[in-house]
């Protein structure tokens, strides 16, 4: 008798188990779900993976892009503040968080670069990709449009800073307007990105901002301090990286 009271026993804590592991899977299933709605209706066009990243939406947690109107667009000033957060920007710190990029860019590891050595790309985009994408680009009509049609936009696509050439840096010829560096080098950037990405022209805007605020710290710095309001103290940051 005792054996089978002992047999019952042991079936009914083998059902508990069961029946809380069965509750158990079906809450985190219901919490993932709310979850995953949470992210989309506070981060629209974001996944799951990145409600914890910093951002508001959109690859790699950063700000959906997707309505942003480039032809709106008249100046750096107004570029900055439709590509990042700016709304974020409390003080210098804040800025050189949400502005100045890390790490490597997804496309960083095919052409061998990294956010961490702007110098180092710099050099690269500059010498050897450069003249290289530039002849493939002119190789296909509809791409080359597409770029003469946003580089030549007042976007911030250009040196600007070291130069004083303003917001745009080529002509309607796609040459250069500038024979420092640094324009070369963003140019490089904006027509590898439209040549070998599916980005939106917002999202190649984006990666040559980074770009450009690598080289040019103090000034992109200080124009998403001035757009927030923020307490401006750029003592510590270098007005350009890498040679002219």
């Amino acid at each position: 008798m005792k054996k089978e009271q002992k047999k019952e026993t042991t079936k009914d804590m083998t059902k508990i188990v069961m029946i809380a592991s069965i509750v158990l899977v079906f809450v985190i299933l219901v919490n993932s779900y709310f979850l995953s709605n949470l992210s989309d209706s506070l981060y629209p066009g974001s996944s799951s993976k990145n409600v914890f990243s910093f951002g508001l939406g959109s690859k790699n947690g950063e700000k959906d892009l997707s309505k942003v109107d480039i032809s709106s667009l008249k100046s750096t000033t107004h570029s900055l503040a439709a590509i990042f957060p700016i709304e974020k920007i409390k003080t210098t710190q804040d800025a050189i968080d949400i502005i100045l990029p890390k790490g490597t860019p997804e496309y960083g590891e095919e052409l061998g670069v990294s956010f961490d050595d702007p110098v180092a790309a710099l050099s690269f985009f500059h010498k050897k990709l450069y003249p290289q994408i530039k002849a493939e680009l002119k190789q296909d009509p509809e791409l080359w449009k597409r770029y003469i049609d946003l580089a030549t936009k007042p976007v911030g696509i250009s040196c600007e800073y070291c130069c004083g050439i303003g917001p745009i840096g080529i002509n309607k010829q796609g040459e250069s307007l500038c024979g420092c560096s640094h324009n070369p080098a963003i140019q490089a950037v904006t027509m590898w990105l439209i040549k070998n990405t599916e980005y939106s022209d917002a999202e190649v805007l984006r990666e040559a901002l980074k770009w450009k605020a690598l080289w040019f710290p103090k000034n992109m710095i200080e124009l998403g301090l001035k757009l927030s309001g923020g307490e401006v103290d750029l003592d510590n940051l270098p007005g350009m990286v890498g040679g002219c």
